[in-house]
């Protein structure tokens, strides 16, 4: 069995996203393939790292489309599942005035929440150096099923546990359940990626350093990566705090999968330096890169299909 550098589990999905009006005056919408997880390998693939996931999609047109694209983009899909009875799912995403989105999922249920346990792949969890999850893939109970045994066979492997929230809250039947899953993936990660108002609302500071102090103090995880948006973000590793400025684009026209392309970044990091092995100046390194790379995405519709090239990502920190 070959060695991959990371392997995640999750939903792939198409992201509808607004793209003009047309002479009617209806909104048009792109099918852009999309899903956390994969955004996230598809950075790291980009980077040149060995990638595969793990999945369900729908015998459709959709779920065809969804598995071609991972393969140009070099993710391995020897672990994504058809469910030949629920179609793939889809998620509609408004982006509002301030750039921020809105998103309404077609997923009552959707394949990616049919994986089951028996269908996890053991294998490529024994064979990865990081393993990555989030929570959609926790929503209801076999999935979750299917999650957590997964988490548990690449825990057993020696992996590293890496896990972004990615809070929907639509896509939960309440906010405590979407807590307690929460907690779960704090409870298991290595390196946690979480946004802003993820730790405003988990921890119910205002000021992310105290939010980061109450998760540190209770689940000691050993590397927090925070995004902060247009304020840039932030690592905590053991004793160390170290914060790297945004790199702020004049064209930017959607932020949708900034930040999985932000962790993704921060991970081929991982993998280059080795998680006991960071320092101050390799942690300003991981953050600068992974804010650029963010950067460029927003200039782009949809992110699995176009995350940036490494170069890319290179001249533009090398201009600022």
């Amino acid at each position: 069995m070959e060695k991959f550098d990371v392997v995640a589990l999750g939903e792939l999905l198409i992201d509808f996203t607004e793209n003009g009006i047309s002479a009617q005056g209806n909104p048009i919408y792109e099918a852009n393939p999309g899903g956390a997880p994969c955004n996230v390998l598809s950075m790291l693939a980009r980077a040149g790292r060995k990638t595969a996931f793990i999945g369900k999609v729908g015998h459709d047109i959709f779920g065809s489309r969804l598995k071609a694209v991972l393969k140009e983009a070099g993710i391995d899909t020897s672990g994504l599942a058809v469910d030949e009875n629920v179609r793939t799912t889809l998620a509609f995403v408004e982006t509002m005035p301030d750039g921020d989105r809105n998103f309404s999922f077609y997923r009552n249920p959707g394949a990616d929440m049919m994986l089951r346990e028996d269908e996890i792949p053991e294998k490529l969890l024994r064979n990865t150096e990081i393993f990555h999850f989030g929570t959609l893939s926790m929503t209801h109970e076999e999935v979750r099923k299917a999650t957590k045994k997964a988490v548990g066979t690449a825990k057993e492997s020696g992996a590293v546990i890496s896990f972004d929230p990615n809070l929907r809250p639509p896509l939960w039947k309440n906010l405590d359940e979407a807590k307690e899953q929460i907690a779960y993936g704090f409870s298991q990660c290595d390196i946690l990626k979480i946004s802003d108002n993820e730790i405003q609302w988990f921890t119910g500071e205002e000021d992310f350093d105290a939010g980061i102090r109450k998760l540190k103090s209770e689940y000691n995880i050993p590397l927090i990566l925070l995004s902060m948006g247009k304020c840039g973000s932030r690592a905590y590793y053991r004793d160390l705090r170290v914060e790297a400025a945004p790199f702020l684009q004049e064209n930017t026209i959607e932020t949708t999968g900034a930040g999985d392309t932000f962790g993704g970044s921060c991970l081929h990091f991982v993998l280059k330096y080795g998680l006991s092995g960071l320092d101050e100046e390799k942690l300003k390194e991981m953050l600068a890169f992974a804010n650029a790379a963010a950067s460029i995405i927003t200039t782009r519709k949809g992110a699995l299909r176009v995350m940036p090239q490494v170069r890319e990502v290179e001249e533009l920190i090398a201009e600022k």
